[in-house]
């Protein structure tokens, strides 16, 4: 079975090679001015805060899909699309954060999730936040339920439909006053784009490497 397949192979790959900072960059927005975009990826100093991602890939139904939120209108990133997660609380680790967010946010069931491993980490800075993308595998089928102090819908999209290139655009948009160059997936009504769209690059580059060997 494909999912089980890639589970296996996921799981190796992440403890050793993985694509990082170049397969991030290729989703990530890039000013007309000219300007090197680089070091919004990097943070000033070592205060920000640790955070992490669950990225919850179904495996019960024919093809492997990825849930994301679309976050309510009032909270940070609002109105995106994103995966859930958020902000490490005490000694917690990043993956219990990943997964109590999860809980939290769409109401995830622990049983049945098998964590494979974690993707190249990112820095936010417009929210100075160091995010590392925890990749999970949900083996049993359940419902989700939408925080709705957080996050307005939950989609899941197939990693087939991201490999597609006619779901990648590129547009110009003005951001905080700036042209950019945004890359992003046309997969809902939200576009996927920034630092979501960044994290979820490495992992479809992975998917495709495992679809070519």
């Amino acid at each position: 079975m494909l999912q089980n397949k890639f589970h296996n192979y996921l799981q190796e790959r992440l403890k050793s090679r993985l694509p990082g900072r170049p397969s991030q960059q290729k989703m990530a927005p890039h000013p007309l001015n000219g300007r090197n975009t680089l070091r919004n990826y990097e943070p000033a100093n070592d205060d920000f805060r640790n955070s992490s991602v669950l990225v919850p890939l179904i495996s019960w139904k024919d093809e492997l899909e990825v849930i994301l939120t679309l976050r309510t209108q009032d909270i940070n990133h609002g109105g995106q699309l994103s995966f859930p997660g958020g902000g490490k609380e005490g000694d917690e680790t990043i993956f219990e954060t990943a997964l109590r967010e999860s809980q939290e946010e769409i109401g995830l069931h622990k049983h049945g999730v098998h964590i494979a491993g974690t993707l190249t980490t990112l820095y936010v800075g417009h929210s100075d936040n160091m995010v590392t993308p925890v990749v999970a595998f949900l083996e049993e089928e359940q419902h989700f339920t939408p925080n709705p102090n957080e996050v307005d819908e939950i989609i899941s999209v197939p990693l087939n439909k991201l490999v597609e290139e006619k779901n990648l655009v590129f547009e110009e948009w003005d951001l905080r006053g700036t042209p950019y160059r945004v890359p992003f997936w046309n997969i809902h009504r939200v576009p996927l784009w920034g630092a979501t769209a960044m994290m979820m690059s490495e992992l479809i580059e992975l998917y495709q490497d495992f679809l070519n060997e």
